[in-house]
Order: C-alpha cells, then sequence, then structure tokens
C-alpha cells in the first residue's frame, strides 16, 4: 500500500516544494545569523515548524479530500470562532491583534482562513453549480461568507490578509462556471461601485493604512518614516546586479538597513545575494508550482477537487505576486507572506498542507 501511495505522488509537486522551502531556511540563515542571541535561532524555528507541516502535508496527502467537503462549513466557522476569540484571548503587539501565544508558540488564524474559506466556498459553488452555470442570487451566500473573515481580519487591523481573502473569492468565482448575464451584471455593478468604494474605503483606512499607499505612490514623501522600507527594499534588490553579492555578503541585510527582512522583505535579501539570476530562478520556480496547481484543477475527478485546487493554485499566485510586488515597489506594503520563504511557521504549516491538498487531488485525478 506504501508503494502504491509513493508510486502515485506528483514527484514534481514535490520537488518544486522542497526547492523552496531549502531556499527558504538558507536564505532565513542568511538574514537573521548575526542577530542578538536568542533562546532560539529564527531559522531553526522553522525547521521546527517545517517539522510538523511536514507531517501536516502528508496528512493532508493521505486524507480523502472529500472528507474537507463534508466538513468544509464547520471548518470555516471554527476559523470565524479563532478570529472572534482574537479579540478577547489573542496577544496585542504594536496595537494590532492577529496571533494567539501558547508560551513560546504562537500561530496566526488568518493564514488558515485562507484554507478554510477554499474549502467552504468549493463546497458551495459545488452544490450550487447547474448546467447553465451560477446566477447572481447564487452568490449571495458566498459574498456573506467572504465578508465575514474579511471584516474580522481588518478588525485587527490586518488589510493585507484581509485583501487576499477577497482577491481569492474574485478568483474562484471568476473561474466556476456563470451565465453571462450574471457575468457581465458583474462587471456593470463592479465598474458602478468601484468609485464609492474606493472613497468611501480611504475614508475607513486607518493614517498609517493611508500612508503605506501614499508612500507606496512616492516613497520620498516620508524617506525616514513609512517610505524607509520600501526605499531600502528597491536598494537591495538593485545592488544584487546579475549574480548577486554572494551567500552572506547582503549589505542591506547585514547591516540591518533593510527592515524586517526574514519575513515581509525576505525576496529582498535573496535578490541582493544572489542577484537577478537567483531571483529568477526562485519566482520559474514558483510559476511552474502555479501551474502544476492549475494542471491539478483541470485533471481533478470531481468539481470540488478542482475548486480547492484551482483556490491553491491562486492563494500561491496572490501571494507570491504581492509580496515581490512589496519588495520591487510596484505593491504597497500590506504584510503578506512569501510562501515556503518567509519566516512565520503558520504560513509555512498552511502552504505544506496546501501542497499535501494538491498532492491528494493529483492521486485521485480522472485517468484520461
Amino acid at each position: 500500500m506504501t508503494y502504491s501511495f509513493i508510486k502515485k505522488l506528483d514527484f514534481s509537486i514535490l520537488f518544486l516544494t522542497a526547492v523552496l522551502v531549502g531556499v527558504g531556511i538558507i536564505n532565513l540563515y542568511s538574514a537573521t545569523r548575526l542577530e542578538a542571541a536568542s533562546p532560539l535561532p529564527v531559522y531553526l524555528k522553522q525547521l521546527y515548524w517545517l517539522g510538523l507541516g511536514t507531517i501536516v502535508m502528508v496528512c493532508a496527502a493521505i486524507v480523502d479530500y472529500h472528507f474537507f467537503e463534508r466538513w468544509g462549513y464547520w471548518i470555516y466557522a471554527a476559523n470565524i470562532l479563532l478570529l472572534v476569540g482574537l479579540f478577547i484571548l489573542g496577544d496585542r503587539s504594536s496595537g494590532a491583534v492577529r496571533w494567539y501565544s501558547i508560551g513560546s508558540v504562537s500561530f496566526q488564524p488568518s493564514e488558515y482562513m485562507k484554507l478554510s474559506l477554499i474549502f467552504a466556498l468549493s463546497k458551495y459553488f459545488s452544490g450550487a453549480m447547474t448546467e447553465d452555470g451560477l446566477r447572481l442570487t447564487d452568490l449571495l451566500i458566498p459574498t456573506f461568507m467572504i465578508a465575514v473573515p474579511a471584516l474580522l481580519i481588518l478588525k485587527e487591523p490586518d488589510l493585507g490578509s484581509a485583501g487576499l481573502l477577497v482577491l481569492l473569492f474574485l478568483t474562484l468565482v471568476f473561474a466556476v462556471k456563470m451565465r453571462l448575464k450574471t457575468l457581465l451584471t458583474l462587471v456593470f455593478l463592479g465598474a458602478v461601485s468601484a468609485p464609492p468604494i474606493v472613497y468611501f474605503g480611504w475614508k475607513f483606512l486607518k493614517p498609517y493604512q493611508r500612508q503605506r499607499i501614499l508612500t507606496f505612490l512616492d516613497p520620498n514623501l516620508d524617506p525616514l518614516g513609512s517610505g524607509y522600507h520600501i526605499i531600502q527594499s528597491k536598494i537591495a534588490v538593485g545592488s544584487g546586479g546579475l549574480t548577486g553579492k554572494g551567500f552572506m555578503n547582503g549589505t542591506q541585510g547585514l547591516l540591518k538597513f533593510l527592515p524586517e527582512q526574514h519575513t515581509d522583505f525576505i525576496f529582498s535579501v535573496l535578490a541582493e545575494e544572489w542577484g537577478f539570476i537567483g531571483a529568477a530562478i526562485v519566482v520559474g520556480l514558483f510559476l511552474v508550482l502555479i501551474v502544476r496547481g492549475l494542471g491539478v484543477a483541470r485533471e481533478a475527478k470531481d468539481f470540488f477537487g478542482g475548486a480547492v485546487a484551482m483556490g491553491i493554485a491562486a492563494l500561491f499566485l496572490w501571494q507570491f505576486f504581492i509580496n515581490i510586488g512589496m519588495a520591487t515597489g510596484i505593491f504597497p506594503v500590506v504584510g503578506i507572506p512569501l510562501p515556503f520563504l518567509s519566516y512565520g511557521g503558520s504560513s509555512l504549516v498552511a502552504s505544506l498542507c496546501a501542497v499535501g491538498l494538491l498532492l491528494n487531488i493529483y492521486m485521485k485525478r480522472k485517468i484520461f
């Protein structure tokens, strides 16, 4: 049975994941090796999370993925409760409450909400789908399903994760079959509602969030404040040149000019040390992994499996695009981690769980 299971695996997905995780650990070592002495270095913490994430990935690959269809709404509801509980039991830091802390271990519910939302939406669309496609009224319930966690995460506040949930929702909505009338109505409503949403959204943003957007448009408005991150990141990326400065020789990271270099700006560390060639290889690995995810979605034997695989591919795509966009100054700094590379136990475990689900759906795919 073990041999049969191994024989069915998609080793290209496993290989891509292993290489990206390996690059992430090496990069974290370089970025944090000179930090003040602590009970456990960052890269070793990431290795421990990698061990847990590997176990979760194997479990996600073995358990029939229809388990997540049967329990999709309950998993979603449990994560909603975790988000609500943050405001009572969460660990408040720098005015934000995003983590639960149990001793020295912390976890971030919003990372698992991303997968929970994919399960719930995929289950709903699977049941609501008709031969002609979805009607506009079929989108009322999923709109509510995205609105609740997005508003709770905004309240933390975490604009980046809330926006990512919305992007996941929109990707899945446009990926499933809709009636032409539904599609045209959505496009019209989007065009009409965009101006008031932007206006009132700007009013709703906190001052520091507005400042992030303004400094994204022109980092020199506040070069020593909110624009500092973008400026230093672009210096790090640009100074890497074609081949980079070499492993552990990145001056922006070494001299601590680059803020949050082990989380938000881990790609900047990579680009400075390994240059355009190294960065392009990592970008290529991500793109191939995303394409493989889309391939799994296409080959899935049922609608639910295809929707989950599509959601996972979209999750990797948007996180990859936003994080690298932050590092290169083409996107505001919104705190979205780079899967497999940025430090963060919750992000790594959730990403490896997503990989396990892709393997699961692939093994049970249609045989053409």
